[in-house]
């Protein structure tokens, strides 16, 4: 999915990202608003993942739509 999809369908999507990833916040969804860099970081943040780890659950977020 391109990153125009993304931003276009982001309220729904953030939905999905926060029942998948529960121990994102409300802001943390809605700062990132799209821009995958970011919520790969929080990613990292909040589940102690390594970047590629982060990347690959991003990856496979996206691949479902």
């Amino acid at each position: 999915m391109n990153s125009d999809i993304i931003k276009g369908k982001w309220k729904q999507l953030s939905g999905d990202m926060k029942a998948r990833w529960g121990k994102l916040t409300n802001d943390d969804v809605d700062v990132a608003e799209g821009h995958s860099e970011y919520l790969a970081g929080k990613l990292q943040e909040r589940y102690g993942w390594t970047k590629e780890k982060a990347e690959e659950e991003l990856r496979d977020f996206r691949s479902k739509y």
